[in-house]
């Protein structure tokens, strides 16, 4: 399955809040799946998602990685008492991932109306 792409949108009624996150940011939809387990459980460790998710913890920390990328995920290293350390990960409020999308949506309509715009069959 080919990754989802904002066109994918198009034509979609009622698309759904973790279709929509994938298609506008370009991630897979069970990396969308990630940023929505974080919102529930704030903090998590790679190994504690990886359980709430069902998933294999590589898995899991490939799509961590992607969210970070994406700046849907921020990431904070906890030291543990035995020593060492842990990553803990917490999703971007709500809020601010809405504000992403919605400028990431108006920043490919002015696009697209620009490609309409700018359509002239003379010059094809």
């Amino acid at each position: 399955m080919s990754d989802p792409e904002i066109e994918d949108l198009v034509g979609d009624a009622s698309p759904s809040f973790e279709h929509v996150l994938s298609c506008v940011f370009g991630v897979r939809d069970h990396e969308s799946r990630a940023y929505l387990a974080l919102l529930e459980y704030p903090g998590s460790t790679v190994s504690e998602l990886a359980d709430a998710l069902d998933r294999d913890r590589s898995n899991v920390n490939r799509s961590l990685s992607t969210l970070r990328e994406k700046g849907l995920v921020e990431r904070r290293r906890r030291l543990l008492d035995s020593g060492g350390y842990v990553y803990q990960y917490t999703a971007i409020p709500v809020p601010e991932a809405k504000r992403r999308l919605h400028d990431a949506l108006d920043e490919w309509v002015a696009d697209v109306h620009d490609a309409i715009d700018g359509f002239d069959p003379d010059e094809r």
